[in-house]
């Protein structure tokens, strides 16, 4: 944690004096007096309680510790520097485009939120959404025709190249109507599931694997009324209308819960829990939009876990 005392004249000064060997020629580089830098010098080594300079006739000198402070206060107004000239572009350069794909779950849970503080700051950016199985989302990322994928962590053989960075974790819901006569159990046995039509995650959606083992876990090696589909329009018509199980991310449902309109079937699925996250190209330096967007999805994602 950094120290408040160290306020960023300190800083500047330092690095000032560093580069000019003189307290004088620093003074008149900040168009201030030398009396003045030599009490901010002060200031800032009584707060490190070390000597960063070494005063001669010839000038001064960096000490041992001088160095070491050097190396990382250099670095550091340089990274603020460029940080500010960035805002400045982004503010500058007119309309740019962002293009996001997102996996369902998130679409529903975080995705709107943060859409919303994202347009709040004016960043006249034309922000494009981008929905489909996450093998899909990530070929494209990294193709360079989207800039990030929000979704659940891939396996470590779709993550070649790219960087993930953690959200939050989420399970997988069996869903039904509110009427289903599963719910009429106590305590519903997982393998009654074979007796009615359930609505199964594609080959290609990232929950499948952790499905799978679920199902196994309990017996279930066959669904004889399985119908494949990733979407949700299909998936939460045929739920509300039949007595169809719908096998689904919770993010996907979490509005529907909420509402009533659908309720999870009480099975222990912790198993099927998995990483959602941001996922962007390793290669890639973060555009100020882009920067903007994923801090408002964190925003939304530690919002909506503080209401659970």
């Amino acid at each position: 944690m950094i120290d408040p005392r160290v306020k960023y004249r300190h800083v500047q000064c330092f690095m000032e004096v560093a580069r000019k060997r003189s307290l004088v020629k620093a003074a008149d580089a900040l168009a201030i007096t030398q009396p003045a830098v030599s009490k901010t010098l002060k200031e800032l080594e009584d707060i490190l309680k070390v000597r960063l300079f070494e005063r001669s006739r010839k000038g001064v000198t960096l000490t041992q510790f001088g160095e070491v402070f050097s190396h990382y206060a250099g670095a550091s107004l340089a990274a603020l520097s460029q940080g500010l000239d960035s805002v400045a572009q982004a503010r500058m350069s007119g309309e740019s485009y962002l293009n996001v794909g997102v996996l369902p779950s998130v679409a529903a849970r975080i995705v709107p939120d943060a859409v919303r503080a994202f347009q709040a700051e004016n960043m006249e950016t034309t922000l494009t959404l981008i929905t489909g199985p996450n093998t899909f989302l990530l070929s494209r990322l990294r193709g360079g025709e989207l800039d990030l994928v929000v979704g659940r962590l891939a396996d470590p053989a779709q993550m070649a190249g790219l960087a993930f960075a953690h959200l939050y974790s989420e399970s997988v819901s069996f869903a039904v109507r509110k009427e289903h006569p599963l719910l009429a159990e106590e305590k519903p046995d997982l393998g009654r599931i074979v007796d009615y039509p359930v609505l199964y995650p594609t080959k290609e959606a990232v929950i499948r694997p952790y499905v799978e083992r679920l199902l196994i876990a309990h017996g279930v090696t066959r669904l004889p009324k399985r119908v494949e589909t990733i979407s949700n329009i299909f998936g939460r018509t045929y739920t509300l209308e039949t007595d169809a199980i719908w096998v689904i991310s919770s993010g996907v449902i979490s509005r529907d819960i909420a509402a009533g309109d659908l309720v999870e079937l009480p099975l222990e699925t912790i198993e099927t829990t998995g990483p959602v996250g941001l996922t962007t190209r390793a290669d890639a330096a973060p555009t100020p939009a882009l920067l903007m967007f994923q801090s408002a999805l964190r925003a939304s994602a530690e919002q909506k876990s503080m209401q659970l």
